[in-house]
């Protein structure tokens, strides 16, 4: 309804006959309303403005602040709240709660919304009627995300087996309708730009009301408590007063002995002498892992970069810490699996952590930089080599904070999960291209598929076959049967997500999708002057605003900034045509490989 954007070819209020017109609507519609509700919508006192459109929506809301419903047709009888409204009365209308907040992309890029993406409660599906306005929101999170009406009854839905279209979307958070208001805001720090998660502060105190009822709970019923260690694992958000007191224990034991552990510097690897792998205990992994995860909290992981998934808090920040000559294996640890790891650092109050249902992993959502163990953690600073020359002293650290780093990396998708599983991969984490490739040559030795006669060719079994070429087969062709070595590792990575690592001196980010270029254009404007347009920098970890400072100095020309449509970044404008020179000074000053610039000249003829 309001993906693009259309202008209102009329403003007007509300006359008093209208406005008790609509509130009567509002009340037929919204059975759920009460009258306290309707007046926190629409004030007794406050002017009520309608905006039509060409398209006959009519939103109405209150003059000089948020529109709070919309009419699509323009004659009452489709009526749907705005997202703004359902911000300040979440139960107004029924809702569907989606699978997981990574579901919420495709609801706020546009996306309908499908039952398979729905979470069905316990109780079974509510039941509706077909043309319903309902809601749409997330776990954890109360706000609702979306507006739409069902496509089908429940009864239908169920004989339909709970496949096709559940809910037409007519109006969602970051479409047109809600980036028109000037005062448009997000209700709580869940809503990020391009997904919607749980919101860390009611994440925060359910796990502390639950950590305090669990305990309360196991001091006052010993015998359930015992009972619980006798049948193994519990629930993922109950954490027995036994439990706490030991891993509080094992942590303070971590903390007072991680004095005594040095990170080494990543340049002892290059050196002849290469040190053997310390055999390590079990109190020593533990105490490296607290080590590690406190040197990664202060480094390399940023609040801007939250929430983060477990698997990539492992594998890009804290085994990036670990010395070198150390392996660290969470399977040895006293923790056993990095879920229950980073838990028990929840339990303490350091970090706070969810897990994400959907995806069966922990996602890390806050720090708690005013933690006692992260306050009297000194992180180490790396050593940098003195040169005899202060000059090149400053070059060399000038160079070392604009090192760039890009790296190609890989997330299982639906096509190759099962392969993963067959050999006991974790499905969550992300994979270079070798550790993708090894997976699928792992899953070809277990299962024998090597052809006798030829051992350079892999015979196709179902499920191998399906993985590399299941929805890529037009209908009517046959599937092929077998496929040589050295096309195996490539057909299976491509059927992977791609996502992207850049990391620039301390600072990384894991990006999904392939890597995007910088496009810098030279291009004539008014009084024929050449302006030269500079985007897509912060891709590279390049910020827009220095970088025009330092431009500006460079060319003796004046520089600004602006904002890319539709919220895509920032461009930097330069005065003349420099778009050579801007191109070499990216490639020079902040190692941008010339294969990731675009470059265009529109003022050659």
């Amino acid at each position: 309804m309001f993906k693009k954007a259309v202008e209102a070819k009329s403003h007007q209020r509300l006359s008093g006959a209208d406005r008790k017109k609509l509130k009567r609507n509002l009340r037929d519609k919204f059975p759920r309303a009460s009258d306290a509700d309707l007046d926190v919508l629409l004030p007794p006192k406050a002017e009520i403005t309608v905006a039509k459109f060409q398209n006959r929506v009519q939103v109405y809301g209150i003059e000089g602040g948020l529109p709070m419903v919309f009419d699509i047709d323009g004659r009452g009888t489709e009526i749907y709240p705005t997202v703004f409204a359902l911000w300040k009365v979440p139960e107004l209308l029924p809702s569907f709660m989606l699978k997981g907040g990574e579901v919420s992309r495709y609801i706020i890029g546009g996306a309908d919304l499908m039952f398979p993406g729905i979470s069905i409660p316990v109780e079974g599906l509510p039941s509706f009627l077909a043309g319903e306005p309902w809601a749409v929101k997330v776990p954890g999170n109360p706000a609702p995300i979306a507006v739409g009406a069902t496509t089908m009854s429940s009864t239908e839905a169920l004989k339909a087996g709970l496949r096709g279209k559940a809910l037409r979307i007519t109006h969602y958070y970051r479409d047109f309708l809600w980036e028109s208001v000037e005062g448009h805001y997000v209700p709580n720090t869940g809503f990020l730009e391009d997904v919607v998660f749980e919101d860390p502060v009611l994440v925060s105190s359910s796990q502390g009301l639950d950590s305090c009822e669990d305990a309360a709970d196991a001091s006052e019923d010993p015998e359930n408590n015992i009972k619980n260690e006798e049948e193994g694992e519990s629930e993922p958000n109950t954490v027995s007063t036994t439990e706490i007191d030991a891993k509080s224990g094992m942590a303070e034991e971590a903390i007072a002995n991680v004095g005594d552990i040095k990170l080494e510097d990543d340049a002892s690897a290059n050196e002849t002498n290469v040190e053997e792998p310390l055999a390590l205990s079990v109190e020593d992994v533990d105490a490296y892992l607290d080590k590690c995860l406190l040197q990664a909290l202060h480094t390399t992981v940023k609040d801007k970069d939250l929430p983060m998934p477990g698997s990539t808090l492992w594998s890009n920040h804290v085994l990036p810490c670990r010395p070198s000559n150390v392996t660290l294996d969470i399977k040895k640890s006293s923790h056993k699996k990095l879920s229950k790891w980073l838990q028990a650092k929840a339990s303490v109050g350091l970090i706070a952590v969810k897990e994400d249902k959907h995806k069966k992993e922990v996602v890390l959502f806050s720090v708690n930089r005013n933690h006692p163990d992260y306050l009297s953690f000194k992180p180490e600073i790396r050593k940098v080599e003195k040169s005899d020359q202060v000059g090149d002293h400053a070059t060399s650290e000038n160079r070392s904070q604009k090192m760039l780093e890009v790296t190609e990396i890989y997330k299982p998708s639906v096509h190759v999960n099962p392969i993963f599983a067959s050999v006991g991969a974790d499905g969550g984490r992300l994979y270079s291209a070798s550790e993708a490739s090894e997976i699928v040559f792992k899953y070809v030795e277990k299962e024998n598929l090597v052809k006798p006669t030829n051992k350079s060719i892999v015979v196709l079994d179902p499920t191998l076959c399906d993985a590399l070429f299941k929805g890529a087969i037009k209908k009517g062709s046959a599937y092929p049967t077998e496929i040589h070595k050295k096309d195996l590792g490539s057909a299976f990575i491509g059927r992977m997500q791609a996502h992207h690592v850049v990391t620039r001196g301390t600072d990384s980010v894991v990006r999904k999708g392939a890597i995007k270029t910088i496009q810098i254009m030279t291009e004539r404007r008014q009084g024929n002057k050449k302006v030269t347009r500079v985007s897509g920098t912060e891709t590279f970890l390049i910020d827009a605003e220095p970088l025009a400072s330092e431009l500006q100095k460079k060319f003796a020309c004046s520089t600004s900034v602006a904002e890319l449509p539709g919220k895509k970044g920032q461009e930097v404008l330069i005065q003349g045509g420099v778009i050579d020179d801007v191109a070499k000074h990216l490639v020079g000053q902040y190692g941008i490989p010339k294969r990731y610039i675009e470059v265009l000249d529109k003022t050659r003829k």
